[in-house]
């Protein structure tokens, strides 16, 4: 069965969230039903969710949606406005359009070759997730080495680039975490040390060999950004300024980037 992009349709305004789907079936159920209660359940949400929801979105409205009325369908209840009726007509056409412009992307990537839409879709989970971790990757595990606590996970980032996390037990089984899953890998900026020429050797599990393509000077701390081969990877290290000047970093130098496996923390996008 092929894949398909499906999207929903949200708008904001200055004063903030004001329309979507769930706010749409609100007002086509009291439409239909005549009463907020009625429609709430339809929806379904709380009674109080549903007259926050109403109340909101006439406050933001140039002219009111919803108002009550002292005799409805079914004896009295709430009835939608004129305004309101024209206005889920729009959102409803304009959905529509949305979804034609999805499926036109969805044609075009099938076509281009470029990636298909399984992968596109992949990409858009990973862009959604959230983190406080300046460092995020993704790649499928192509180890996992079990231990009676811990769980050793490796990553595939690309040909010559791999990730090692180190989780407990339970939290890999869990996550169902299994040979070729796709999975996210977080490392924060602060865990990782920065190494020039050959230091000897170091206990950490991972060691990424780069160049400095950037570096951000602050008062206290500097961040420092490097390519890694291939071009499509970045890592970012946030160290002190002294150690900035003390190692003289400049922009083009080839730098290694260590850190340890229990720095690593994975996440599932499914």
């Amino acid at each position: 069965m092929p894949t398909k992009l499906t999207g929903k349709l949200h708008i904001d305004t200055a004063m903030g969230s004001f329309l979507g789907d769930k706010r749409i079936r609100l007002l086509e159920a009291i439409d239909k039903c005549g009463s907020i209660s009625q429609a709430a359940k339809a929806v379904p949400m709380s009674y109080k969710a549903a007259w926050d929801a109403v109340d909101d979105m006439n406050n933001v409205a140039t002219e009111p949606l919803v108002h009550r009325s002292a005799g409805g369908k079914h004896g009295g209840g709430t009835e939608l406005t004129a305004f309101a009726r024209r206005l889920i007509a729009f959102f409803r056409a304009l959905e529509k359009e949305s979804q034609v412009a999805l499926e036109r992307l969805t044609s075009n990537l099938e076509q281009s070759g470029v990636a298909d839409v399984a992968d596109f879709r992949q990409i858009l989970k990973r862009l959604s997730m959230k983190t406080s971790a300046r460092n995020q990757f993704a790649g499928p595990i192509v180890a996992i080495k079990e231990g009676v606590v811990d769980t050793e996970v490796t990553l595939q980032l690309g040909p010559n680039l791999a990730v090692t996390a180190i989780v407990t037990r339970e939290s890999a089984e869990n996550m169902g975490l299994a040979l070729g899953r796709d999975v996210l890998a977080f490392v924060k900026a602060s865990s990782i040390l920065l190494m020039s020429g050959e230091d000897g050797q170091i206990s950490a599990r991972n060691r990424f060999t780069g160049t400095i393509a950037s570096i951000s000077e602050g008062p206290v701390n500097s961040e420092v950004t490097l390519s890694m081969p291939g071009g499509q990877h970045v890592l970012t290290a946030v160290v002190t300024e002294q150690s900035v000047k003390r190692m003289g970093l400049a922009v083009g130098q080839p730098l290694t980037a260590v850190f340890k496996a229990s720095s690593v923390f994975l996440a599932s996008t499914d």
